[in-house]
């Protein structure tokens, strides 16, 4: 399996990716949450990576840390078009997201279901450690 970001050119030129775009034209949105102690406490300088398989390549979407306040706000995701036919199941696609604090060798994947036109959130929780930066104190 290839690793490509989606801002790759010999990536994005692919009849793979040009696939993916037609069966994903519309735009979801994410939102990242880093929490501690029962989210009473945010944590910034998580790193965050967001990706899925397209084909037989892994594509990287977004990659960031989360601010002073623990988030990471409007990330969009190509989602595929809602069937207002078939509402009880909606098109979705699905993307992996890692989470992870090196100095503390932390590491946590999520997955979740991005649909079109809709703001999910995704809190990343984490054990209280005195060695995570604060943010927002």
């Amino acid at each position: 399996m290839n690793t490509y970001n989606v801002n790759d050119e010999n990536f994005i030129n692919s009849i793979n990716y040009q696939n993916f775009l037609r069966d994903n034209p519309s735009i979801g949105y994410l939102n990242i949450r880093a929490y501690a102690a029962s989210q009473a406490i945010p944590i910034s300088g998580i790193r965050i990576v967001i990706s899925t398989t397209i084909g037989d390549d892994k594509v990287i979407f977004f990659e960031g840390s989360t601010n002073q306040s623990g988030v990471i706000e409007g990330i969009e995701l190509p989602t595929p078009r809602l069937d207002p036919n078939n509402l009880d199941k909606p098109n979705k696609t699905t993307y992996e997201i890692e989470a992870t604090y090196l100095p503390d060798n932390l590491s946590k994947t999520y997955r979740v279901n991005m649909y079109e036109n809709i703001s999910s959130i995704q809190n990343i929780i984490v054990a209280p450690d005195m060695n995570f930066k604060m943010g927002g104190l």
